[in-house]
């Protein structure tokens, strides 16, 4: 079986309150893109194996989040061996949630070979163990997320008829990193209401409260968002802790 996951961007982050638990609660909207593209391939074999082909990073086996992924349905469910083939497009360390999807998307897969019957619900319920954004590519559509990001609920957004461009510099910023330099803060505006209104509004108003760590830490990715704007962009922002930077263009 082949199939191929997108990635995510997202639509203004607020971040609210650390956690006892060390994790951050935030409000942001996560919205599906298929600016690149990551396929996996899943077989049956006789004994495990993990291939990874185009990958701009390198790390053991047992941590790739699709292994992982199967480790996890394996334990839950006795899975038999099967061979997995990552070729991966999306880039690593960008805010793209590259990595999520490829776990979720092992999850539906293992699903799907395996004639496991799981629902979408039940998927989720899974995908919510493996990671927070990894809950967020089950449904693959936009979705307001709060707690850790594994919170959702569905967000009348549609972007079909606007062109969005994504540039990936080559910086690769840890989410970990990020979130420990990052400054819990009460939003000004809720993030419902700046998004149901007009996107002409949301450069003002709908904001990452990660690039104001990150924008001082890596210029080049201010340099980025303002050419979007001086290109005609409706709406740029950094995605998730980035480095990706993506403009929303008429």
């Amino acid at each position: 079986m082949i199939a191929q996951n997108y990635h995510k961007i997202n639509l203004g982050l607020q971040i609210t309150k650390k956690l006892p638990s060390g994790y951050h609660d935030i409000k942001t909207v996560l919205y599906p893109c298929s600016n690149f593209k990551d396929t996996i391939e899943i077989v049956p074999a006789s004994q495990f194996s993990f291939t990874l082909n185009n990958a701009d990073f390198t790390c053991d086996v047992e941590q790739n989040l699709c292994v992982k992924a199967y480790r996890f349905m394996q334990n839950i469910y006795d899975l038999p061996p099967v061979a997995i083939t990552l070729t991966k497009q999306i880039p690593s360390g960008a805010g793209l949630g590259g990595g999520s999807a490829n776990a979720a998307l092992t999850l539906k897969m293992l699903n799907a070979v395996f004639s496991l019957k799981l629902n979408i619900i039940q998927q989720y319920e899974l995908a919510v163990q493996l990671g927070s954004d990894t809950a967020f590519f089950i449904f693959n559509t936009p979705m307001f997320a709060t707690g850790r990001g594994e919170l959702l609920e569905p967000a009348e957004i549609d972007l079909d008829k606007y062109r969005i461009e994504v540039v990936c510099p080559n910086i690769s910023i840890s989410t970990a990193e990020a979130y420990s330099k990052a400054s819990p803060q009460r939003p000004k505006v809720y993030l419902k209401k700046i998004i149901k209104s007009p996107i002409e509004k949301w450069k003002k108003y709908l904001t990452n409260d990660f690039e104001e760590v990150i924008f001082k830490q890596y210029p080049q990715l201010l340099e980025i968002k303002n050419d979007f704007y001086s290109r005609g962009a409706l709406y740029a922002s950094m995605s998730g802790s980035g480095s990706a930077v993506y403009g929303i263009f008429a």
